[in-house]
């Protein structure tokens, strides 16, 4: 992703985090990460976030998703060699609406949609529709993604630590890191 492109997203994510009243400090509005996945395809499938803290006990994360765009399925796998069973996590959401996919019965009539061309990376899709204020907790190891209602969506997350660099993707062609060109 070319810089001035990152740049204009991070200004994008500022303007919903100001709709749901999330108070940034300088730092974190200048450490917002942009994670197009690899996929150069941030429109449909990508997400903005803030880490306000990740340590051996917990983490606490702000996300933005732009209207219909999604954060595509992954897992947060054991990690037997850091002693790990997986990343136990809580979204709420505090703005717009979020439709979170998780393992277990298929939801009929679903209100989100797979981004196209992507169909086949996708393999989850039992419905949870969050509303500001209302949350959900995932197991470790839980196959979920999830995708923005109309209006976009602000969604807090609370966790376990998070080992973002060992998250498991259905979708081979994801690279979770963002890489950023001058």
């Amino acid at each position: 992703m070319k810089k001035e492109t990152y740049d204009a997203m991070r200004e994008e994510a500022l303007t919903y985090y100001d709709r749901a009243n999330i108070i940034l400090s300088p730092q974190e509005r200048e450490g917002i990460e942009i994670a197009d996945f690899g996929l150069n395809d941030f429109e449909h499938v990508g997400l903005t976030l803030v880490t306000f803290v990740n340590t051996d006990r917990c983490c606490a994360k702000e996300m933005v998703l732009l209207p219909g765009q999604t954060c595509p399925e992954h897992s947060h796998i054991p990690l037997p060699e850091k002693n790990y069973p997986g990343k136990e996590e809580t979204f709420r959401c505090r703005y717009g609406m979020v439709y979170l996919y998780v393992e277990g019965e298929e939801t009929k009539d679903r209100k989100g949609r797979v981004p196209s061309g992507y169909e086949g990376t996708y393999t989850v899709f039992h419905e949870i529709v969050l509303s500001p204020g209302q949350q959900y907790t995932m197991e470790p190891d839980t196959r979920h993604w999830f995708q923005a209602g109309p209006q976009g969506a602000v969604v807090s997350e609370f966790s376990t630590p998070s080992f973002d660099e060992y998250d498991v993707f259905t979708d081979p062609d994801i690279e979770r890191l963002p890489q950023v060109e001058g």
